[in-house]
């Protein structure tokens, strides 16, 4: 399919193809030459996003002030008045779904307090990643000199974006949502809807670099990438893109290792004002290294001697006390014993009065719940989670032969997400089709994550419902 049409191409073109799961190159094309990468750049902008609220430093509740600059970004937009505030949430619907520059610099400046530190934040993020052609400017890709990036580095870009944050990653498949104070729509809307498996990414248009598209695709349990810069108009792109797909969908093995990316250095603010990015490097090295000297003695003070000769006296106390019952008890056997030699220095006191014994407990231990047993000291131990708190989802990850089959998959596939799967359950269930390998005692939120991230990987996955 040839990628021109009746107009003049707006800028050059770039294109690059690859297998999601291994990151194995399929197809590339001037993957290299630096240009304009418009509202791609809305990729790191929320990246950065994602990072800081994962590191705690903002939550997606938190209120954003929308600032004079920001409310005066061109279009595409939402709409944002200055002094307006809106949730964070929603300005990251907004910048990921309609592409909105007024959002974009909004999120900026609520993450690094304005949007020249934000983007040092951006390339800081970007060189940790691998984007070694990459320069960002500003939060939202409008034209600005030096804001340059390569069809490669948007590709590992969006690949790092679909691994690190899937949580996240549905937003861009949306077709629409509610921004705060609009609905809007997704700028990539035709391709999700004609292309199939299509689920995101990000489009990005300026005259300088014309229509470009970073989009992902899933089928059959391969994920493609495709990137193109520079097209002609949304129509020739979006074929160009489709064309792309088919073409890595075609090249890509039905059965490869999974590669994911390793997440990037945290490039968080640094210092109490956030600073530039820069690290400060401090030589630790000794030009000598002294003996060190000897502690001089201390002599106890005076209010510490004094609970000590307290202390020894109670004891003593004490021992009289306990010696004395010890007399009278034996003074009232039958039977003497051979005399007690007596402690010397301790004079036996006689026995107090009205001595008040501990009455015993003869209540009869109670029944051992279900869920848990005893161990050698009397202590209960649980033996499986209760299914309160809305952790009665699960899901399974095939059906197989033999309860050792299936076992061994369970294992392997904690092992494999123990991050999303840690607070579960491995589960063997006999029917009469096989033994299913189940993981129960999940929200269903974690349950969600679980098996995208395990379909993202190839592997099998399906939600189940409330547990009886």
């Amino acid at each position: 399919m040839a990628f021109v049409t009746s107009g003049a191409r707006a800028a050059p073109y770039a294109a690059m193809v690859i297998d999601a799961r291994s990151g194995e190159v399929l197809h590339a094309q001037n993957a290299d030459t630096r240009l304009n990468p418009a509202s791609l750049t809305k990729m790191m902008t929320l990246y950065v996003v994602f990072e800081a609220v994962q590191n705690g430093e903002i939550s997606l509740d938190d209120y954003v002030t929308i600032s004079r600059k920001a409310a005066s970004e061109p279009p595409s937009k939402l709409g944002l008045k200055a002094g307006q505030r809106l949730q964070l949430r929603y300005l990251i619907r907004a910048a990921a779904i309609k592409s909105a520059n007024d959002a974009a610099t909004a999120l900026a400046e609520a993450i690094e307090g304005s949007e020249a530190a934000f983007a040092r934040r951006m390339n800081r993020t970007a060189k940790a990643m691998g984007m070694t052609r990459t320069t960002f400017r500003n939060a939202h890709g409008l034209t600005q000199e030096g804001h340059l990036s390569t069809a490669r580095d948007m590709t590992t870009l969006g690949r790092n974006l679909f691994y690190h944050y899937p949580q996240y990653y549905n937003l861009f498949s949306r077709e629409s949502t509610h921004a705060g104070i609009a609905t809007v729509s997704n700028t990539n809307r035709r391709l999700l809807a004609s292309y199939r498996g299509a689920d995101g990414i990000k489009t990005g248009y300026t005259r300088a670099a014309g229509f470009n598209l970073v989009a992902s695709a899933d089928r059959g349990g391969k994920r493609i990438i495709a990137t193109v810069f520079g097209g002609a108009s949304p129509a020739s792109r979006n074929a160009k893109v489709a064309e792309l797909l088919d073409l890595g969908f075609q090249r890509s093995p039905n059965r490869v290792a999974l590669r994911t990316p390793t997440r990037p250095t945290y490039a968080g603010k640094i210092g109490p004002d956030g600073g530039d990015g820069d690290t400060v490097r401090v030589s630790m090295r000794l030009a000598a290294s002294p003996r060190p000297a000897m502690r001089p003695a201390a002599q106890p003070p005076a209010a510490l001697m004094a609970a000590v000769v307290e202390s020894v006296e109670s004891a003593l106390e004490a021992a009289q006390t306990e010696l004395a019952i010890v007399a009278t008890a034996e003074a009232a056997t039958p039977e003497p014993e051979p005399a007690r030699r007596p402690v010397p220095g301790i004079a036996p006191r006689a026995r107090p009065e009205n001595i008040v014994l501990a009455a015993v407990d003869t209540t009869p231990p109670p029944e051992p719940r279900p869920d848990r047993a005893v161990d050698e000291v009397g202590q209960e131990v649980v033996t499986r989670l209760s299914s309160s708190g809305g952790r009665m989802w699960g899901i399974n990850v095939g059906r197989y032969g033999s309860r050792y089959q299936a076992e061994r998959v369970l294992l392997r596939t904690a092992l494999q997400e123990i991050g999303t799967l840690d607070s579960a359950l491995r589960k063997v269930v006999q029917n009469s089709r096989g033994f299913e390998a189940n993981f129960v005692g999940l929200t269903e939120d974690e349950a969600a994550i679980a098996c995208r991230r395990l379909q993202a990987q190839g592997s099998e996955c399906t939600q189940i419902g409330p547990q009886s």
